[in-house]
């Protein structure tokens, strides 16, 4: 048996701000199995005081791009730039989405593409605007690939500036093939202990690092500012004069 351990239980993350992307590819009201997990972790967040927005990306007028403003580059209408601003108001951003062919659908592939778009935006500080967010992956599905689809996505999410805590994932599989999903009498996915466990594990971990990165004013703004390198600020960095050998 281990040593006694005092554990904190008593946290103020009211200040905290974090958003749902359902990726789902059905259009409200039609029932969402992503959504179910969705509000498993955004009520553990809501019982701290932190504000919760639940965005479902196909039900809004999102272009196909890699671009700020897709209106700017052929589209009628984007409502992405809308959707932006609470991406970016939050702390915490947790992609949600169903498992197709064993890969994130094209809806979660899609919000990828468009929070890449603008990853050259800057904060603040002068540091990507991601830097100082924390970041996490939800997946829903009836076939393999809950952990190459979080991989991809929290890859991606790191890549653009966001910071990933531990066990920053969660997802459920059904029965492989066309057996019931998430939300189905007698699916059993509500009462999954793995995907409760995993689910709330990372709620409090993405509340944690947010909040710690909140009270440190986000990552350092040294190393890692475009401006300055731009500029000619090397942060310690200094060439080789000759290749190296290995």
């Amino acid at each position: 048996m281990g040593p006694s351990v005092h554990v904190e239980t008593s946290f103020d993350y009211s200040s905290l701000r974090a958003v749902f992307i359902n990726c789902t590819l059905k259009r409200s009201p039609e029932v969402s199995n992503t959504e179910g997990i969705i509000d498993l972790s955004a009520h553990i967040m809501r019982g701290q005081a932190v504000h919760v927005d639940v965005i479902r990306a196909i039900d809004h007028d999102i272009a196909t791009g890699v671009f700020p403003d897709m209106t700017e580059h052929g589209w009628a209408s984007d409502a992405w730039p809308a959707v932006f601003e609470t991406v970016r108001a939050a702390d915490i951003l947790v992609l949600a989405g169903p498992i197709w062919l064993g890969d994130n659908g094209s809806v979660t592939k899609r919000i990828v593409e468009r929070l890449y778009a603008m990853s050259g935006m800057f904060n603040e500080k002068g540091q990507y605007v991601f830097y100082g967010k924390v970041g996490g992956a939800i997946l829903t599905g009836n076939e393999d690939g809950v952990k190459h689809c979080s991989s991809n996505l929290l890859y991606s999410l790191q890549h653009i500036g966001y910071t990933i805590p531990p066990a920053a994932d969660a997802g459920w599989l059904g029965e492989i093939g066309p057996g019931p999903s998430y939300l189905d009498p007698g699916s059993g996915g509500p009462q999954n202990d793995f995907t409760n466990r995993n689910t709330t594990f990372m709620s409090w971990n993405l509340m944690h690092l947010a909040s710690i990165l909140q009270a440190n004013g986000g990552i350092p703004a040294w190393g890692n500012l475009r401006q300055s390198w731009d500029r000619g600020e090397r942060f310690g960095f200094e060439a080789s004069a000759e290749p190296q050998d290995r």
